[in-house]
């Protein structure tokens, strides 16, 4: 896979989602691709609750990922702070993904393994 092919999808109204964290979101979302063909795309969107609840900003990233998509959803008072917690939730789940479907001996689930 190229990273031509992997896409990248951002939904949001919040004019504080700004040139420079986008371009940080796409950087890190591509560098998890590099060197890997399980990740197919990505969506992350930013909202604004509505006036009553405590945080401001909520992020969520989806990574298209084979054999199942994932997803990470952080809440923070700055959209830096959510975008950045949603991301780093998002790279330690596709780390752990890569590394349980690595092992196949250590999964319990595996027929002939251990419980």
């Amino acid at each position: 896979m190229t990273l031509l092919d992997f896409t990248i999808e951002f939904q949001t109204a919040t004019p504080e989602l700004t040139e420079d964290l986008r371009v940080e979101a796409e950087d890190r979302l591509r560098e998890l691709a590099i060197d890997h063909n399980d990740l197919t795309g990505a969506a992350i969107a930013v909202t604004e609750p509505s006036q009553g609840d405590s945080y401001i900003y909520e992020a969520r990233v989806v990574v298209y990922k084979r054999p199942k998509n994932l997803a990470s959803i952080e809440k923070d008072d700055t959209v830096e702070g959510a975008l950045k917690s949603a991301l780093a939730a998002m790279e330690r789940q596709v780390r752990d993904e890569r590394e349980k479907r690595d092992r196949p001996w250590k999964r319990p689930d595996l027929p002939g393994n251990p419980a």
